[in-house]
Order: C-alpha cells, then structure tokens, then sequence
C-alpha cells in the first residue's frame, strides 16, 4: 500500500478538518500499536482509513449496508454509526485490505464491541483522544492511554456511553456489551 497514494485519496473524499483529524488518529494509533505490541502499519493502515466513508450521503450508506447484509440494526440507530461498516467495505473493495483484524478496527470504531482486538482498542481510544479532540476528561483519557489498553478502553467506552445517556439517545447494543464486558471483567474506571 502506497500511504502517500492512500492519503490523497482519502483527503478527497472529506473536508481538510476532517482529514486533519484523520491524520491525528492515525499518529496517534501508530503511537499506542507501538507501546502495546500491535503491528504498526495494521494500527496506520485501521486509522487512515476509519472515516473514510464519513461524508457520504445516507442513501449510498444504507444501499452499501444492505448489499452487505450489515447488522440490520444499525438501522434503527442515528447514522452517525453507519460510516464505520462501509468503512471497512470500501478499504476491502477499493484498496484491497483484507486483513480480518484491521477491517474490524474500522468497523467498531464507533461502537466497540465485546471481545476487541489490542488493535480495535487502538483505533477505538486514538479516535477519542487524539490531539484535537477537546471535551471534559479528555486529558485523563490519554494518561489512562499510556498506562494500560485495558485501563483506556474502559474508561473511553464509559465516557462514550455515558455521554449518549445524558443526551438522552439510544445506545446500540455493540457498545453496551462492550461496556458490561468492561465492567465486569476489567474493571470500572472513572
């Protein structure tokens, strides 16, 4: 995979803000594969293109997920979620990833999902807590992040759903049975 040929590729399909943070992700999760033993270029190829499919319009979305028989509840869920499945299906289709491990990290960006991979952890957290991201606890994030994947993925998996609560929005089930089996084996972190 040319990265060069990859970025200019994905930097026309997004607004360059958009893509600033796709590149922050992405030195962020090439940072964290590094530290807890995740092959680099898997960690960089998962987060350059994780939001690749983000500006596309909701009709090209859902006709995507049906030809692929996506989890139909997702649906039923704000659309926001949709762009990390037909992530994964454009970086198999249109670039050739095949890589069962890096197409998940695409995929659960959004949501988690029990039984993740070091390296969905790592797309999962360097998408929460990359340089621009700014929101209360954000810092205590990436100290947790240099500490423990697990430690991090707890706690980002806790801010997530506990920000949905307090909007008062749906949680898709992926995220809360990734909380639960955070919560009960790993421990809760606040």
């Amino acid at each position: 995979m040319d990265v060069e040929k990859v970025k200019a590729e994905i930097a026309k399909r997004m607004p360059n803000k958009r893509f600033a943070h796709v590149l922050r992700v992405t030195e962020t999760a090439m940072m964290l594969a590094e530290k807890y033993a995740v092959p680099v270029r898997q960690a960089e190829q998962a987060a350059l293109f994780h939001d690749i499919a983000k500006y596309m319009d909701e009709a090209s979305l859902q006709a995507m997920m049906r030809k692929e028989n996506v989890d139909g509840r997702l649906f039923s869920f704000h659309p926001e979620l949709w762009h990390a499945p037909v992530g994964a299906i454009i970086a198999r289709d249109e670039f050739g990833i095949t890589t069962e491990d890096i197409l998940n990290a695409i995929r659960y960006h959004t949501t988690g999902r029990a039984g993740m991979s070091t390296l969905e952890k790592v797309i999962y957290i360097a998408d929460m807590i990359e340089p621009g991201r700014e929101f209360p606890g954000v810092e205590r994030l990436r100290e947790l992040a240099e500490q423990n994947i697990d430690t991090a993925m707890s706690a980002c998996i806790h801010q997530s759903v506990q920000f949905l609560v307090s909007k008062k929005v749906p949680v898709f089930p992926d995220s809360i049975d990734c909380y639960n089996e955070h919560v009960m084996t790993k421990g809760n972190v606040k």
